[in-house]
């Protein structure tokens, strides 16, 4: 997939209505610390576009990315480590909940785990929460230029016990800074138009 032209269209806040869009639709899930807004402009190749923060928990809403007038990237709110109080992460919760049950238009969730560190308590629920609403989610390893090469097995073979996911789970290793894993994702994205003729 060529990245041709990228506009953040649209963003959701806890009391907006959700979308009826015409375009398939892939989410990226994961923690506030991931590294989900630098995937995201890696994938894009734009420097800038989704915000990184040196302070988790950024994404406090939903922000719809059209790509190629095409495809839409969806950016959901962070779990786990922001600075908010629970009440504010209980909103995020259901704004997520909200999203996975309402779209039409969602081919495949994107569920984010740092490659360094075994799955959180966090990361399961949302794995779990993911296939409990109907998707098989593919995990991206992020992170995967902080370990040697010859580590990389290792830690994904953790990230799948730790999920207790089956072996058919896909685990891609990613790195916004090596762009390793940009291609294999955007090879999704390619698959997904082509079920939409």
């Amino acid at each position: 997939m060529k990245i041709k032209n990228v506009e953040l269209e649209l963003v959701l806040g806890p009391t907006s209505k959700m979308p009826s869009n015409s375009l398939p639709e892939i989410a990226f899930a994961g923690k506030s610390n991931v590294g989900k807004s630098s995937l995201i402009n890696a994938l894009l190749n734009r420097k800038s576009l989704a915000r990184t923060s040196s302070s988790p928990g950024k994404t406090q809403t939903i922000n719809f990315y059209n790509v190629n007038k095409e495809i839409y990237f969806v950016d959901l709110p962070g779990y786990g480590y922001a600075k908010v109080s629970e009440s504010e992460k209980k909103r995020w919760g259901v704004m997520i909940e909200n999203y996975l049950n309402s779209s039409e238009m969602l081919r495949i969730v994107f569920l984010l785990i740092d490659i360094r560190h075994k799955p959180s308590a966090n990361d399961k629920q949302m794995y779990e929460w993911i296939k409990y609403m109907g998707f098989d989610p593919v995990i991206i390893a992020t992170k995967s230029d902080k370990l040697k090469r010859s580590q990389i097995d290792k830690h994904i073979k953790e990230i799948r016990v730790g999920l207790e996911a089956s072996k058919d789970t896909i685990i891609v290793p990613f790195s916004s800074i090596s762009k390793q894993g940009v291609d294999t994702v955007l090879d999704f994205c390619d698959q997904i138009l082509e079920n939409e003729v």
